[in-house]
């Protein structure tokens, strides 16, 4: 311990000046737009390159289960191509089940909605999850897809099984997107049986679970029912599979359901996702800028 405090008061000096240094370059960057922007855009970047070496050494051990995962698309695949007969496989509750419809070769399915690959409203651009986290209060996925594939802030991010994230913020090959698994993410999402819409959010307790708030108490539920985008936002396509709801229950102090949803994304096995680039929402985005109303996603983005 003495040896501690006189290394301390030998330095003090250097300690001291190393001390404000770093106190100095986080007031610049709290305080500045510009500094803050270009701290984050040059951190992304040499993160991202060590975090796709990383995954390229962790990618080789897990062939095993992406063979797996592979095997199983192809097989969903295989099964809109010969269209069985798939009464009771996806039910909704109280509705008639819809057999779906045999996919285009220029489509792909993404969440139960069918885009198409070329020239659509919402683009796709495919990309590699390099990093993903779920244990804290704000979860990221980082990509390894930027700029120069034409990823930019605002888009949305979705996998074979449904809605990821937004993209907060993109280098040049790289791009970090605040997940579903985020405090501040709310996607407007509805109900798949009767139309009700509401809005998901992350209540940071269960990777596994969200919270569908805004539906009336009138509103009857029923375990199972499936929860999609209602493209309300434009961020993501309307119709894009969220998760199924897996209970709910009433509360004194509020006119509105208190409903848990089990989401169809496995955040712990990420692997392979795409970005999509909202068309229709550029054009709204202009148009609501005009009337003078900030865009609702465009301050979630701009958000410190």
């Amino acid at each position: 311990m003495r040896n501690l405090f006189t290394f301390i008061f030998r330095y003090r000096g250097i300690l001291v000046f190393g001390l404000l240094e770093v106190l100095s370059l986080y007031l610049l960057i709290r305080n500045s737009s510009y500094q803050r922007a270009a701290f984050f855009n040059s951190a992304n970047a040499y993160a991202g390159r060590v975090l796709e070496m990383r995954t390229q050494v962790l990618d080789y051990f897990r062939l095993v289960d992406v063979n797996r995962g592979l095997v199983a698309e192809n097989a969903a695949l295989r099964q809109q191509l010969y269209r069985p007969d798939l009464a009771g496989r996806l039910p909704d509750s109280l509705a008639p089940v819809e057999p779906l419809r045999p996919a285009r070769r220029d489509s792909i399915l993404l969440g139960l909605r069918q885009l198409p690959a070329t020239d659509p409203d919402y683009p796709l651009i495919p990309a590699r999850v390099i990093s993903n986290t779920r244990r804290r209060v704000d979860n990221y996925v980082t990509i390894n897809a930027g700029t120069r594939e034409g990823v930019r802030p605002g888009m949305g991010i979705l996998s074979a099984d449904g809605v990821v994230g937004r993209v907060k913020v993109a280098s040049e090959h790289y791009a970090t997107a605040t997940s579903v698994l985020h405090s501040k993410t709310v996607i407007s999402a509805k109900i798949k049986r009767d139309g009700t819409e509401g809005g998901i959010k992350w209540l940071g307790d269960d990777a596994a679970h969200v919270l569908l708030d805004q539906i009336p108490r009138q509103n009857e539920l029923v375990r199972g029912d499936t929860v999609l985008t209602s493209g309300y936002n434009a961020v993501f396509p309307e119709g894009v599979m969220i998760g199924t709801i897996d209970a709910f229950s009433k509360e004194p102090d509020k006119d509105f359901w208190t409903i848990r949803v089990r989401l169809a994304v496995d955040f712990s096995r990420l692997t392979y996702v795409y970005v999509v680039n909202s068309r229709p929402k550029a054009e709204r985005d202009t148009l609501q800028m005009r009337a003078g109303a900030k865009p609702e996603d465009e301050e979630e983005i701009l958000k410190p």
